[in-house]
């Protein structure tokens, strides 16, 4: 498209001030924007302008979306990141061909969206909207230059190219139809909306993952997705967030929703910080983060190199998994486990193999991994068994808690950790030998932990007796009458002879028996006051004379 003449950029950008001087969330080929001219969203929740980041040092002017009703200026969207006006006034219009253009002091185009019409000819009646979930929208239709037809239809938008923020409905991911790859890439300062080191993509192959990427060195990984959740991410659940990922032929992303419409929430990539973060917006209080990751040590990605697994519950992080020992074990000594583990004994790629269940996994990364829709488990182990080249499998979908399809690891394992929540299992394909080793030491950990079970079973009860007893003896002295502290009941035993039907017997035969003689012992204190201190005249048979 020919930029109109630069004699005609004053009257523009004097129209786009006098039609425009009521908030409005349209814009049509008769309109423009510039200076401090805005578009609102109907609702009020975004605004589209053009604005200077804080902190900038010259004046070079970006076009974005921002939040309207928060004090604090939160940007999500920039269109001319790479290219910012540097001669103002920044103007923004709808071309004939369907486009947003924005052009600057000198009528130079800085920026332009994608050829909504297709083929450069005239789209009439397009209309660009900013829309309350904070998206920019094209749409065009009616009769085109051509002559052809056709009804309202969406030619571009915003939601299709992020810039660092995913807002609630965004995709992040691949459309296969349309070849749009939509990912999220820092700023490269607070006062510099121009791309920055880290970018967070889907990387396609296998089951769908998504990695952190600082230049093309990969940081953090969220862990292949299982139909249920992303395995690296296991507490990511929350009543008040609604997240999913779809994967089909057409289209593989990750989106989410937030429970409550009214809640303003954003998912950021922090480039100073290296972190993909959420936020949430309260009141008096500011944005308040949600969450983060990598969260860990063992969100690091691949920490524990090949074979090896991160565990932040013990120490050190890193172990070898079961059937393998570290590649350098001075390295693994310091904390460096980034070399691996290798193989104990070696598979014979045969019958001679078995597989070892881990559990609480990760799942290691998956992009080069096979999968099988409608594989069976049973056939998945045959089929790796088969294959020289197979490590592990474990269950594509454990969506609803039951398994399908197959996932084959053909290449090295890595990028696990084990989580103290479940997960899900790996199957770790190992020489038979060494699965029979496995087995027998678990069976005598298993018989310990028996033992040790059965004496703490029995010790409880037998404690728990003595605290009964215990009480019990309490119960009958707290019952026992009052006032006898002085008294001791006195028993006494009486003796028998016992005779035999022809008389006295040689020996005399004694048994014994209790009664109870109802006399009273009665302490020192109440006898020296009964005889007056063992008076002469109180000895019993004298009385005075």
């Amino acid at each position: 498209m020919r930029a109109p003449p630069l004699s005609l950029l004053p009257l523009l950008v004097a129209a786009a001030i006098l039609s425009l001087s009521v908030a409005t969330d349209k814009l049509d080929q008769t309109a423009s924007i510039a200076g401090n001219q805005t578009l609102e969203s109907a609702g009020g929740v975004f605004r589209l302008g053009f604005f200077v980041p804080p902190g900038s040092s010259d004046a070079r002017a970006y076009l974005g979306i921002w939040y309207a009703t928060i004090p604090e200026q939160t940007v999500v969207w920039v269109a001319n990141r790479r290219n910012p006006v540097v001669r103002p006034p920044g103007v923004l219009t709808l071309s004939a061909d369907g486009r947003l253009v924005i052009l600057d002091g000198r009528n130079a185009t800085v920026w332009s969206s994608d050829d909504a019409a297709g083929s450069g000819g005239v789209a009439t009646r397009a209309l660009a909207q900013l829309l309350d979930n904070g998206d920019l929208v094209v749409t065009h239709g009616g009769e085109s230059q051509s002559g052809s037809t056709g009804r309202t239809s969406v030619a571009w938008e915003s939601f299709d190219y992020p810039t660092d923020t995913l807002l609630p409905g965004m995709k992040l991911g691949v459309d296969g139809r349309s070849g749009i790859s939509r990912n999220i890439t820092s700023w490269r300062s607070a006062a510099d909306p121009s791309p920055g080191a880290y970018t967070f993509k889907l990387v396609s192959g296998g089951l769908p993952e998504f990695f952190l990427f600082r230049g093309l060195s990969k940081t953090y990984a969220s862990g292949p997705w299982n139909g249920a959740e992303l395995t690296g991410v296991p507490n990511l659940k929350s009543r008040d967030f609604i997240f999913t990922v779809v994967s089909n032929p057409d289209e593989t992303h990750y989106t989410y929703y937030v429970s409550d419409p009214s809640v303003l929430s954003r998912f950021v990539l922090n480039g100073t910080m290296g972190q993909v973060q959420r936020f949430t917006w309260h009141r008096g209080g500011g944005w308040s983060g949600f969450w983060h990751f990598p969260l860990d040590p063992c969100d690091s990605y691949a920490r524990c190199g090949a074979f090896g697994y991160c565990d932040v519950g013990q120490s050190p992080l890193c172990s070898c998994l079961p059937g393998f020992q570290p590649r350098s074990p001075q390295r693994w000594s310091v904390g460096d486990g980034t070399g691996g583990c290798a193989r104990t004994t070696n598979l014979s790629c045969g019958a001679g193999d078995g597989f070892w269940t881990v559990s609480r996994m990760k799942l290691p990364e998956a992009t080069s991994a096979t999968v099988h829709a409608g594989m069976t488990m049973d056939r998945c182990r045959q089929v790796c068994l088969g294959n020289c080249s197979c490590r592990a499998y474990a269950a594509a979908d454990v969506s609803g808690g039951i398994n399908r399809g197959c996932v084959i690891w053909a290449v090295d394992l890595i990028d696990m950790r084990q989580y103290s929540e479940v997960v899900q299992d790996v199957y770790i394909r190992l020489a038979q030998s060494e699965v029979d080793a496995l087995t027998a030491a678990a069976n005598r950990r298993s018989h310990v932990v028996l033992v040790i079970a059965l004496v703490a079973a029995i010790s409880g009860v037998l404690l728990l007796g003595a605290f009964a007893f215990g009480c019990l003896c309490f119960w009958r002295k707290k019952a026992a009458p009052a006032g006898r502290d002085n008294e001791l009941p006195l028993r006494a035993t009486k003796l028998k002879l016992r005779r035999d039907d022809q008389g006295f017997s040689d020996e005399n035969k004694m048994s014994s028996e209790e009664d109870d003689l109802d006399l009273r012992l009665f302490g020192l204190a109440v006898i020296l006051a009964a005889t007056d201190n063992f008076a002469a005249d109180s000895k019993i048979g004298q009385g005075k004379a």
